[in-house]
This record gives structure tokens, sequence and C-alpha cells, in this order.
């Protein structure tokens, strides 16, 4: 019988941090498409990183970041009761950092494509900046905010070495569907890998059909 929790743990993680990015990526996507920042060159290296770098590399700074044998992880641990390695708390926050890029730059894309009009238009009128980002701007850039949305879902659902280095392979607390396959692939118990890969390649090309 198939095991269906690793599945309803991705799709858990998924959308905790899809949910979690969109509220970071659209203040942080203003800054950068509106900026005149020096800083800016570097914030966008910053947050395109996980692109180009080695999901164990992450992993493995995150590791040793959230460990209690560090003086960060110990921190966490005695003041606010926060154990982040294996734990899915700790996935949700290594998922986040990993597919950043993924929100950040359809929502950047988005902001920039914007004439200065429309912004200007909603200030003459009065419109705070803050009312002009919910009420103006975003409105008028659904397709970007759906785009990223979709791409750091799907990104989130396909992660393998960040998840492994930081929450390890515990059944129901960070197992989730991809380490599953890789633990199926090893027992040579092909037929449960390809019911996990089907159901996720199924989902995958829906969400991004």
């Amino acid at each position: 019988m198939m095991d269906w929790q690793p599945l309803i743990l991705t799709f858990r993680l998924a959308l905790v941090t899809t949910l979690f990015l969109l509220v970071i990526s659209i203040p942080l996507s203003y800054w950068l498409a509106y900026t005149k920042s020096k800083l800016k060159p570097i914030i966008e290296t910053l947050v395109s990183m996980p692109l180009v770098l080695p999901p164990t590399v992450l992993g493995f700074y995150l590791l040793v970041a959230f460990s209690p044998a560090n003086s960060f992880g110990m921190w966490l641990d005695e003041n606010l009761g926060l154990r982040l390695i294996f734990s899915f708390e700790g996935l949700v926050i290594a998922s986040i950092i990993y597919s950043l890029p993924f929100m950040v730059h359809p929502v950047q894309a988005g902001f920039s494509s914007l004439p200065s009009s429309i912004s200007e238009a909603s200030y003459v009128l009065g419109k705070s900046k803050l009312t002009t980002l919910f009420k103006v701007l975003l409105p008028n850039m659904k397709t970007s905010l759906l785009t990223g949305i979709v791409l750091a879902f799907a990104h989130t659902i396909g992660e393998f070495g960040v998840v492994l280095m930081i929450g390890g392979n515990i059944p129901g607390k960070t197992k989730v569907a991809s380490i599953a396959i890789y633990d199926e692939v090893e027992a040579l118990n092909y037929g449960a890998a390809n019911s996990y890969s089907l159901i996720l390649f199924a989902i995958t090309f829906c969400i991004l059909l």
C-alpha cells in the first residue's frame, strides 16, 4: 500500500513556503525595482545565488548555522525554543531561501514593466505609497504575481538536496516526496518510486500548465 504522507508533507511545505515567499518578495521586489541604492547589485546577487549554487552547499551552511552546537543555533534553542535542524520549520526556512529567486525575479520584472505614470497619477490623487502598491500596482501585474507563485510552488515540490541536508529523512516530519523516491530507488522498489514520480510529474505539469 502506498504511503501518502511524503506527498502530503511535500505539498504542505510548498504551500507554506509559497505564502511566506509572497509576503517577503513583494516589498523586496518593490525595493529592487525602484531603488537607486548602491547595495542593489549585492542584494540582487544574494537573491539569485540559489539559482547557481549547489543545493548541498546551501543545505550545509544552513545545517551548520541552525545546529545547537553553534552560537546562532544555540541562541534559537535557548531563547526561542526553536530547533530548526531535522524539523518542518527548518525545511520551511531552507525552502524560502532556496526558492526566493523564483518568486522575486518575476515580481521584480512586473514592477519594472509598469509605466511610472500609473504610480504618479495615484500620488497626484493623494494616495499613499502603500495604497498605491496594493490598489494600483499589484492589480496591474497579476501575471507576474501568478508566475512567481507557480514557479516557487513547483520549485519547492522538486527540492531534494537542501531538504535532505537540513531535514534528514524522518517519516511524517521531514520525509518529503523527493526523498521518498530516492529511498525507494535505493531499496530497488521501482514500483513505489514510479508511483511517487508519476504523481509529482502529473501535478507539477498541471500547475505549470
